[in-house]
């Protein structure tokens, strides 16, 4: 096996965007998912207002806050490149009594992968949740955010999507 490199850096140890111009643009898509995990108290007043607070609705909200994330991660992540996004998509849901769970599918053609955007997608989202549930708490736990899948350039991860 070979020895895996940091690709974010040159040759002599300086941060330096990856140059993916030879590359050739494929279908890439990566799937990540964060977690949010409430005081049971606070898990059971949500389930029982239909994730509704006083400043709206929790999971709507997320999901638009996710996606606004999404296409601006090359703005928040200095060596991400700017991707024409084809597809999001956000399935949030209860993971157990007190933990919610927020998976991001994010889809383009390019030469390079959207692993980063899946992941600030679910992140963003879930801080989203954390923000309109705080009044009730600040117990709130956000993690972990993990990649779950990704497809498209030299390496697959997890299970591909269909």
């Amino acid at each position: 096996m070979a020895k895996a490199k940091l690709t974010h850096v040159d040759a002599k140890g300086r941060p330096a965007m990856v140059d993916v111009s030879a590359k050739p643009a494929t279908a890439r898509e990566a799937v990540a998912e964060c977690r949010v995990r409430f005081p049971a108290a606070v898990a059971q007043a949500l389930r029982k207002g239909g994730m509704k607070t006083a400043k709206g609705a929790v999971m709507d909200t997320a999901i638009i806050a996710g996606t606004m994330a999404v296409k601006r991660t090359h703005e928040l992540v200095p060596f991400c490149h700017p991707l024409p996004i084809d597809g999001c998509r956000f399935d949030l849901g209860w993971a157990g009594d007190t933990v919610l769970r927020i998976e991001c599918a994010v889809r383009t053609t390019h030469r390079t992968g959207v692993e980063m955007e899946a992941l600030t997608g679910a992140t963003v989202a879930a801080l989203t949740v954390y923000d309109m549930c705080k009044a009730l708490s600040h117990a709130i736990v956000i993690g972990p955010a993990k990649l779950l899948a990704k497809r498209g350039g030299k390496r697959e991860v997890g299970k591909a999507r269909a």
